[in-house]
């Protein structure tokens, strides 16, 4: 989502008139809470993935643009070419829209309902043209903003603040790693290409009783064909599964069940006694024989 211009909105009231002068007190609309370096809030709803609705304590609520980051547009078109690689086609847009709503979903799932901390910048504004507050995202002592950039799910949104040249660093090493919203460069791109293109992570029921509806799909978005012999596929916590005899075709899917199963060539089965995929977050990750990484994707 494209982030505010730099401007801010104030209402400047006299507040009191002194014998050496006049003071002012600047009060931010539309909120009525006083901004200052910090700010405890509830985040009431997830808008997009760098867009939050929020409610300070005493009940006034407010709209939150992360400061520095953008993520692929979920409601309107994506621009391929503010994302560097990424191909300006139906493809490369229809690949940023979905990696959009996959950035949506992280911060739904991790930030819904959650009280975080706003952290303000001294060399950004505090507001954007279009009211919004322009902010860094603290929960759990994490940068939300920079968590988005570093996992290839937003990227840097080129403004003036101060964190600017670590963000730059952490898109630099999403892009060369493909994670997320840069495997969207493969997109028709000719050459062999495996990106994953959806993550069922919560089973119907128990999920561990349930294990072959935990799955995650992969496919092959090039014009070759690719042998996954010896390809795996690990969690954030290093589960790895290793593809044995496969090649998938230009356009082809294949699912990889957590449960047991026979393989066949759209369907292969880990093996697994209990569930794999975090359903409160977990990241995907897939790499070549050589152990070269092909694709991440982050949920």
């Amino acid at each position: 989502m494209v982030e505010d211009n730099k401007y801010t909105f104030a209402v400047v009231v006299l507040s009191s008139l002194l014998i050496c002068g006049v003071t002012a007190a600047i009060i931010v609309t539309p909120a009525t809470a006083e901004i200052s370096g910090s700010q405890q809030v509830t985040v009431t709803n997830v808008v997009d993935g760098d867009t939050l609705d929020v409610q300070y304590e005493n009940g006034t609520t407010d709209t939150v643009r992360l400061l520095g980051v953008d993520t692929p547009e979920t409601y309107g078109e994506n621009t391929p070419d503010e994302w560097e690689g990424v191909p300006n086609t139906q493809a490369g847009k229809d690949c940023l829209h979905s990696e959009g709503e996959d950035a949506k979903s992280f911060m739904k799932n991790n930030l819904e309902g959650k009280q975080i901390t706003l952290k303000f910048d001294s060399e950004s504004d505090h507001r954007g043209y279009y009211g919004r507050l322009l902010a860094y995202v603290y929960y759990g002592g994490e940068d939300y903003n920079y968590k988005l950039i570093e996992s290839g799910q937003a990227r840097v949104y080129d403004s003036t603040f101060s964190k600017s040249s670590s963000y730059y660093s952490a898109e630099s090493s999403a892009q060369n790693t493909e994670q997320n919203a840069w495997t969207c460069r493969n997109v028709g791109s000719g050459d062999a290409s495996v990106s994953i293109s959806q993550i069922h992570e919560d089973a119907a029921g128990n999920d561990n009783d349930n294990l072959n509806d935990e799955y995650v799909v992969f496919e092959n978005t090039g014009s070759t064909s690719i042998d996954l012999s010896g390809w795996t596929v690990t969690d954030e916590s290093g589960k790895t599964y290793t593809f044995s005899s496969l090649t998938l075709s230009p356009g082809q899917t294949v699912t990889l069940h957590s449960g047991s199963g026979s393989d066949t060539s759209s369907d292969v089965f880990w093996g697994r006694s209990t569930a794999v995929w975090n359903n409160g977050g977990d990241t995907v990750s897939i790499s070549d024989s050589s152990g070269s990484s092909v694709a991440t994707k982050a949920y």
